[in-house]
């Protein structure tokens, strides 16, 4: 057996260093969630069999009692054991033969300890059913809560553990498993590896590596920076919101507005490296990462290209119109990116636009170009207004008149109201109108009538 100098030394400066936040030191530390870390240990019978000079749980059984006893010195941490496959025979074929032997407690190591020496390997391998019930063994207050599933071998009771472990996570039970196969045959490696991270023990001393290395990702602090890079690739961009979401429930995690110093360094974030995350970043379009890469216990850098220019919108002249807004689109897409009034400057993504002006008739602009770093000014002309008025109400409709003798549709007329008031761009109308008391279709009145830019075109109806 392998010394445990390197292990309780692993440990100890991961202990230091997650108790002091020494590592990225970002001023005033928030408080450390307590971490709950559950050790699912298999004792079924091929545990007895042998491994190098001694026999798979033995090897387990040590190991475990030198990392618990490490990580008592930790006092953000509380561990429990849960054992499958040690109560009944195999001759029984008891498919719930799992117990939690040592609950959570502030001080469970010797209890652990002691649990361990007493387990003799005997059953089943019921791995689904004892991630069911391990969904219990973590108190419902909201902590860090994590399983080690140590295994010689695969589900033997009909379950499915990859979807009882998803299901689990998905409800926030617990973060993303770790999984240690001790003499796992290759080709049956992925069916633990979908239950959550995997590891393959191949001799014991990668088996000690590997709870090291476990123990450091569950505990040690990690940080992120997220560079938002122009198209130069330089990271220039930053005020923007940002969405860390859950990759496996699509829920956020965490919100942020980016920042960056003078300097042009982005700030560091805390980030828990149990979860998978997709990145928003939410510019107008918004940029997604999906699965970004975090290595926990240390820096990590995002790199994410996002070049924005300005599009400013105004209108020359008084505004009739009031507020004039015009819908944004990705070239050649039907989905409205946004609504951007006029006078305003709205970012967005280095691209190609089309927008459509809500004007009267509306006004289609194409293949607007937003580039990095640049401001796109776009300008229209101020509208006429036609000014109808009719001794009575009645029904009428305002066409636009094109090119060739065709006439297009643009609105309908209040019925509730007789003297109307309304702002179109310069160009020629029709006017149909017919009064309420009139009798027939026969009274329908047609008047055609022309609108320049800034002046007012009055049309009267006379009652027949």
């Amino acid at each position: 057996m392998l010394p445990w100098s390197k292990l309780f030394a692993a440990i100890s400066l991961l202990l230091i260093l997650s108790a002091t936040g020494s590592a990225l030191g970002q001023g005033e530390q928030k408080a450390k969630p307590k971490t709950r870390i559950l050790f699912l240990l298999d004792a079924s019978g091929s545990m007895l069999a042998k491994w190098e000079k001694s026999d798979r749980i033995s090897v387990a059984k040590d190991l475990l009692a030198h990392l618990v006893d490490s990580l008592e010195r930790h006092e953000n941490v509380e561990v429990a054991l849960r054992v499958y496959g040690h109560q009944f025979g195999r001759e029984r074929n008891d498919c719930k033969d799992t117990r939690l032997e040592v609950p959570f407690s502030g001080n469970s190591t010797d209890a652990i300890k002691k649990k361990l020496a007493e387990i003799v390997p005997r059953g089943n391998t019921p791995i689904t059913y004892s991630l069911q019930q391990a969904a219990g063994d973590f108190p419902e207050e909201k902590t860090r809560n994590v399983i080690i599933l140590i295994t010689d071998g695969l589900e033997s009771c009909g379950g499915d553990p990859c979807a009882m472990s998803l299901a689990l996570q998905k409800k926030r039970i617990f973060l993303r498993p770790f999984v240690i196969g001790i003499g796992i045959e290759p080709e049956h490696e992925k069916q633990l590896s979908c239950i959550g991270e995997y590891y393959n023990a191949a001799d014991v001393e990668t088996f000690q590596s590997v709870l090291t290395e476990i123990v450091t990702q569950a505990l040690s602090q990690t940080t992120v920076s997220v560079e938002l890079l122009n198209d130069q690739g330089k990271p220039v961009e930053t005020n923007v919101n940002m969405t860390f979401l859950n990759a496996l429930t699509g829920q956020p995690e965490y919100n942020y507005v980016h920042y960056q110093s003078t300097e042009g360094k982005p700030d560091m974030l805390d980030i828990d490296a149990l979860l998978s995350y997709d990145l928003v970043v939410n510019t107008v379009p918004a940029v997604v990462e999906r699965n970004i890469s975090i290595k926990p216990g240390m820096h990590n850098v995002i790199r994410v290209k996002a070049p924005q220019g300005i599009l400013h919108l105004r209108q020359d002249g008084p505004s009739p119109y009031g507020t004039l807004a015009a819908l944004v689109r990705r070239q050649g897409s039907p989905q409205t990116l946004h609504v951007q009034v006029f006078g305003e400057q709205q970012k967005y993504l280095a691209g190609i636009y089309d927008l459509e002006v809500l004007t009267v008739p509306r006004i289609y602009l194409q293949d607007v170009e937003i580039k990095q770093g640049q401001t796109n000014a776009i300008a229209i002309p101020p509208p006429g207004q036609v000014a109808i008025s009719s001794q009575m109400k009645g029904y009428g409709s305002i066409y636009l008149m094109e090119e060739g003798g065709g006439q297009r549709w643009l609105s309908n007329l209040p019925e509730e109201n007789s003297k109307i008031t309304m702002a179109l761009q310069p160009g020629n109308y029709r006017l149909v109108y017919r009064i309420k008391n009139a009798q027939a279709s026969k009274f329908t009145e047609v008047k055609d009538f022309n609108i320049k830019s800034g002046a007012t075109t009055t049309v009267k109806i006379f009652n027949r």
